[in-house]
């Protein structure tokens, strides 16, 4: 057995108490300060401001708009030019003036949709407005939730990391003093090698998480167009409120789109109906001749048969038709998929919910009574390092663990508030 003196003893306590000291201020929620920080509503609103998918959620509906002022609207009139009764062959031909009803014939035609069919046109057009806002709403749903949950995945991954950073720190002290109680005989030889396995575990944590941060700035960056984005703020809500979610689920913006698909499947067997309504037209016509003839005027009215409804437009109001019958199951089943998503949602939430109090509750206390357990017998010249070192590092998995969980369920509550939440 090998004597160390009770000096150096003392001191290489001293040095590594000091670390350990260090080691006590690592807290679990960490706020770092960032050289651009940026916070989950300035995210949301920058992500706004320049998504694409607004961007063109926003022209479908001026495009809308813009179709509506055309709907229902007559169609173009049309001018008629044209010569009549002009001889081609005898004495006369191809003379304008050698026969009385030689004439030319400048005209006007009109066509007169009926009015329910044009009343048909504007409805369609109102329900393809409806359809493109419920479809921008939908859109801004998307981007927010997705903002929100790349904001939520940068914020815990940096917290994971200056967790394990501080963790490190405060660990530092430790691998020297180990290589030295093993130089002095007062740790067995096994204790260095151990010392440097826990050592190179922490280098692969680290890449791992460091990996995870760029990974998660990368995707928060996407709907920022900050590559450089920091999070910064408190950390996302925890807490839901499952009644309230359900009730904002029954005016969900997709089952908002549904509805306007149905109506616009109503309005195209309403446009499919008037199709059996009959159009008119208005013809007038004005006829020059020869002075010695005189000139005529002209006027008509065509009316459209249909006639032929059996093979024309009942074939189509019968498709029509279909589709409606189609786009209202569409929304049912959506509905039902709605709810069976958040249901899902709420028991994994209350899952992950439980695990987090259990590590916040149970494990984190357990894993510092242990490291003050072995630090005070270090103390006290009845443990090595080798024990504080483990019980060490075991904390400072347990808050690593504690924060994997914390921010699984913030994510989970992030996505359920904003993919199931009121807008507001």
């Amino acid at each position: 057995m090998t004597w160390t003196s009770p000096r150096v003893g003392r001191l290489r306590r001293r040095a590594v108490w000091s670390g350990l000291a260090a080691g006590a201020a690592l807290c679990l929620i960490a706020t770092p300060g960032w050289a651009a920080p940026i916070t989950l509503a300035a995210a949301i609103d920058a992500a706004e401001a320049q998504a694409p998918e607004l961007q063109g959620a926003a022209l479908q509906e001026e495009a809308a708009r813009s179709a509506a002022r055309a709907a229902g609207a007559l169609p173009d009139p049309k001018l008629q030019l044209g010569i009549e009764n002009l001889p081609i062959s005898g004495a006369g031909a191809g003379r304008f003036d050698a026969e009385e009803m030689t004439m030319a014939r400048l005209g006007f035609m009109q066509e007169l949709p009926s009015g329910a069919k044009r009343k048909a046109e504007r409805e369609r057009a109102r329900t393809d407005i409806s359809a493109a806002l419920a479809d921008r709403r939908v859109a801004g749903r998307d981007v927010r939730a997705a903002a929100a949950a790349a904001w939520t995945d940068l914020h815990y991954a940096q917290r994971r990391l200056r967790a394990l950073d501080e963790a490190a720190a405060s660990l530092d002290p430790l691998w020297d003093a180990a290589f030295g109680s093993v130089a002095s005989g007062a740790a067995r030889p096994a204790a260095g090698p151990e010392a440097q396995r826990l050592r190179a575990e922490l280098a692969d944590r680290r890449s791992e998480l460091a990996a995870a941060v760029a990974a998660a700035r990368a995707r928060l960056a996407r709907w920022t167009g900050d590559p450089a984005v920091e999070a910064a703020g408190p950390a996302p809500i925890l807490e839901l409120d499952p009644a309230a979610l359900r009730a904002d689920a029954e005016r969900h913006p997709t089952l908002e789109a549904r509805d306007a698909a149905v109506r616009q499947a109503g309005a195209e067997v309403d446009l499919a109906r008037a199709g059996k309504r009959p159009d008119m037209g208005l013809e007038v016509a004005y006829q020059r001749r020869d002075p010695m003839f005189g000139d005529m005027v002209s006027v008509g009215v065509t009316v459209s048969l249909p006639v032929f409804a059996r093979s024309r437009q009942e074939p189509i109001i019968a498709a029509r038709t279909a589709a409606f019958g189609q786009a209202r199951a569409q929304r049912e089943a959506t509905r039902r998929a709605l709810v069976v998503e958040l249901e899902a949602g709420l028991a994994d939430y209350a899952m992950r919910r439980e695990q987090w109090l259990r590590a916040r509750d149970t494990l984190i206390p357990l894993a510092r009574a242990r490291a003050e357990l072995e630090t005070a017998s270090y103390a006290a010249g009845r443990a090595g390092v080798a024990e504080v070192t483990e019980a060490l590092a075991a904390r400072a998995e347990a808050q690593l663990t504690l924060l994997d969980r914390e921010a699984a369920l913030a994510g989970q509550a992030v996505r359920l508030t904003f993919a199931f939440g009121s807008d507001q």
